[in-house]
């Protein structure tokens, strides 16, 4: 098996400030949506951009409830995130016309999960090539916008006059 190594992570893990609870209960009650990068509140969960993404326009959706395991849901909770996906995959499609989407959940630390105490739903938008060799010979990510660019532009798709 081969094992590529990718080492200026490290500087990013350990950089990481030391959130206080959980950054989805911080960011689903928070007032300020542009600033916790909100961009839709439904009943039972919400979509936030995700702060470090993998491509432009890397969504996340969430229940404002705190569970480990979408197992414990509500139907209704549920329900709702799966129609959000929906709405969400159009509006990316509209936007950003991707060639295709990752999406999924990462469930407990064995499972990839980054935050395993609140789970939550990745939707990336992909290209042919989006993975390329820029983070791998220049330690650099390309990216098309910031993250405030990406939130003033999908944020009307989702809060249409």
């Amino acid at each position: 098996m081969d094992y590529l190594s990718a080492p200026w992570r490290a500087h990013y893990v350990k950089s990481m400030p030391q959130q206080q609870g959980c950054i989805f209960c911080t960011h689903g009650s928070k007032a300020d949506d542009k600033e916790s990068l909100v961009l839709f509140r439904g009943t039972h969960n919400f979509i936030i951009l995700n702060r470090y993404p993998y491509t432009p326009g890397h969504l996340m959706i969430a229940p404002y409830r705190h569970l480990a395991s979408i197992q414990d849901a509500e139907k209704s909770a549920s329900d709702e995130m799966m129609d959000l996906l929906k709405q969400s995959l159009g509006i990316l499609t509209r936007h950003y016309r991707p060639q295709g989407f990752n999406t999924g959940m990462n469930l407990g630390h064995a499972g990839g999960a980054g935050i395993t105490d609140h789970y939550h739903l990745h939707l990336l938008p992909r290209w042919a090539g989006d993975a390329n060799f820029m983070p791998i010979v220049s330690e650099t990510r390309v990216f098309i916008e910031t993250l405030d660019q990406t939130y003033e532009q999908l944020y009307p798709y989702f809060h249409p006059k």
